[in-house]
């Protein structure tokens, strides 16, 4: 495809989320489906441009869009690399973009040894938090069943050990998000790190992690109350 037709595709995906505006999420999922379906056949690479194009608009799309397109495009997802995953991630400023980030792109790729495991380390020690951020979110996709992880506690608790003692509240809480979803396939592994952390890790991480072991529930009192109200 030249790229007359990669600026025609931008133009015409403004159109169609009537940016600056934008539509609700499910308006623009469905967007989302709909040229996905059209970019089923083009090039790996031809994505990733129209994704690094869509980014650097002054009004872009919601990030979601723009990594939803990469996701579900199968060459394209699978030519991620440390260099793409950078320039993707670059200006992420809020724990949603992170999110989407890690959990459709950084998470899966580094889960199909398409990065490697120094470069999620080296975002961990990053000054950035959203980068430190996307480290221990990327752990998910190797623990989370539904999104084709098998379960992989070592390279889940190295990213933990390194940011143990981070008290960014955004890493704080893609720390406990990571081990509890690591808790569902090696409790014992997690109990193991507790123990062995539990004077470095944030009060907030070792109670909700702890509540998971037990009973299963991040916050069982919170639920429990909100259940009586009910």
């Amino acid at each position: 495809m030249r790229t007359e037709s990669l600026k025609k595709l931008v133009a015409e995906i403004d159109a169609r989320l009537d940016l600056p505006t934008k539509k609700d999420v499910a308006g623009v999922r469905t967007v989302r489906r709909e040229f996905s379906k059209r970019l089923a056949s083009a090039p790996g690479e031809f994505v990733f441009r129209l994704a690094v194009q869509l980014l650097a608009k002054k009004e872009s799309p919601p990030r979601f869009f723009v990594y939803e397109l990469i996701q579900h495009h199968r060459d394209a997802s699978r030519s991620l690399n440390s260099r793409k995953l950078k320039i993707l991630g670059e200006g992420m400023d809020s724990w949603a973009a992170v999110d989407t980030f890690a959990s459709y792109l950084s998470g899966p790729a580094w889960r199909e040894h398409l990065i490697s495991d120094a470069l999620i380390a080296r975002w961990a020690r990053s000054r950035n938090r959203w980068w430190r951020r996307a480290a221990v979110v990327s752990t998910v996709s190797l623990n989370n069943k539904a999104r084709g992880g098998a379960g992989d506690a070592a390279r889940t608790l190295q990213v933990c050990n390194l940011i143990a003692e981070d008290r960014d509240d955004m890493v704080v809480k893609a720390l406990s998000w990571a081990l509890r979803e690591l808790a569902k396939r090696d409790a014992e592994a997690v109990k193991a790190f507790l123990k062995d952390k539990q004077t470095l890790l944030s009060s907030r991480v070792v109670r909700e992690v702890t509540n998971k072991l037990t009973t299963g529930l991040k916050n069982p009192t919170k639920n429990l109350t909100q259940h009586s109200i009910r």
